[in-house]
């Protein structure tokens, strides 16, 4: 992935997350004979269509655009796929190791589009090593090191997202520390990343993130003060995107929980010199509440960003690898035309429920965006979720989403269904 492009991307959005962070178990000590390994898998049918005529004025009398009908199968989107898993946490004095890797190809009643781009094979079918990394303990420190999975809760700028076929991953070292009371120490080291799109980069392609520089991240989380859980995390990545500055990402994450309720705040800057020339650094900030309301567990999420940096772009994400971003607000349209896009210089409002019906879950969430007049204007998003674990082992969902943006001529319809078998 080329610099300038990245720093655009890194600009467009501000990601902050909270959560609790689960460092890998630590080898104390190596047992006397070496543990097996373990296999899993599962596989995945992944389908949507959506209903849409959007057109986005170019300047000078140009335009470009496209347009889709619900369950046109020539503008469809469709994957099946199968993930294989080896691990195994003690090969040979202490130090294991795992790999994992994924075969996809195009369902056979979509035509030329694609709900994840496997490879640049024109048949729109391949496979990738999506992880293949090694392990080492001592004391309260592990280390894993390889390509591999982040969780947004430990890297909010590079994490791995499960909401298309399969997750992004990146090759980073990955270093955990509990030696302080109540405390977690992470590192890492991020190397390269795959981008996890509806159309973008092939899945098969790792690409640098700071060409051979990469990018450092440090993360410490404390839970010290009891239901509360703070977060603060900062990303460096020298001689970013011109050769000549340095790229800063400083934010935090407070989360408590009162029992009842739950409230939440995160918050954080993007700084580089070049933003001078555009609208200073990037910054955002979000907050939510949450609380269970008689079988309901019922959210309220606010988030604001700012029109600093570049100006977002639709392609590479936000994340360093994925499409969306970990603000508190969320939702599906992020994940079509990426939080780079949706939440430049916007604020958002989410209110999302859920409850167990029907052998299952019901979800239902609608988003208001205003503000956005770099693509989509005032945007407004309804969402409702149906999913269910049909046995042990399968598992569904069906999504719709209506999605009213200045940017179509009417609103959205989009219908996802997900199946997934673990084995």
């Amino acid at each position: 992935m080329k610099k300038t492009l990245l720093l655009s991307v890194v600009a467009s959005t501000m990601i902050m997350a909270g959560g609790d962070i689960a460092p890998v178990e630590p080898v104390k000590e190596a047992p006397a004979a070496a543990s097996a390994w373990e296999f899993s898998g599962n596989a995945v049918g992944y389908y949507q269509t959506i209903d849409a005529a959007i057109e986005v004025d170019l300047g000078n009398g140009v335009t470009a655009g496209y347009t889709s009908d619900l369950f046109d199968s020539e503008t469809a989107q469709g994957n099946f796929g199968v993930q294989l898993r080896a691990a195994n946490k003690d090969v040979v004095a202490g130090i294991g190791a795992g790999i994992e890797v994924n075969g996809l190809t195009e369902l056979p009643f979509v035509a030329d589009w694609y709900a994840q781009n496997p490879t640049n094979d024109p048949a729109h079918a391949g496979g990738w090593i999506s992880q293949a990394y090694l392990t080492y303990g001592f004391g309260n420190t592990s280390i894993k090191v390889g390509r591999q999975t982040l969780p947004k809760a430990l890297s909010p700028f590079a994490f791995s997202e499960d909401w298309n076929v399969f997750p992004n991953t990146f090759d980073a070292a990955l270093l955990v520390n509990t030696d302080i009371t109540n405390t977690a120490l992470v590192y890492a080291f991020v190397k390269s990343a795959n981008v996890n799109s509806q159309f973008g980069t092939p899945m098969n392609q790792f690409n640098d993130l700071n060409e051979n520089d990469g990018v450092h991240m440090l993360t410490v989380q404390n839970k010290s003060i009891a239901d509360l859980t703070l977060t603060g995390s900062w990303y460096y990545a020298t001689d970013f995107a011109d050769g000549m500055n340095d790229l800063n990402i400083l934010w935090g994450d407070a989360a408590y929980d009162a029992g009842s309720f739950n409230v939440a705040v995160q918050g954080g800057q993007v700084t580089h010199d070049a933003f001078d020339n555009f609208n200073g650094d990037h910054t955002s900030f979000g907050a939510k509440v949450a609380a269970k309301v008689g079988p309901v567990n019922a959210q309220v999420a606010y988030s604001t960003v700012n029109d600093g940096g570049f100006p977002g772009v639709a392609t590479g994400g936000v994340n360093l690898g994925g499409t969306t971003s970990a603000l508190y607000t969320t939702t599906l349209a992020d994940q079509i035309w990426t939080s780079a896009l949706m939440n430049y210089d916007a604020d958002k409002w989410l209110v999302k429920g859920n409850m167990d019906a029907l052998g299952g879950n019901i979800c239902a969430a609608y988003a208001m965006t205003s503000g956005n007049d770099l693509v989509a204007g005032d945007v407004n998003e309804f969402d409702l979720t149906y999913s269910a674990n049909v046995t042990d082992n399968v598992g569904v969902s069906a999504t719709y989403a209506n999605i009213d943006l200045d940017l179509a001529a009417d609103s959205i319809d989009v219908v996802r269904v997900i199946a997934n078998y673990k084995f």
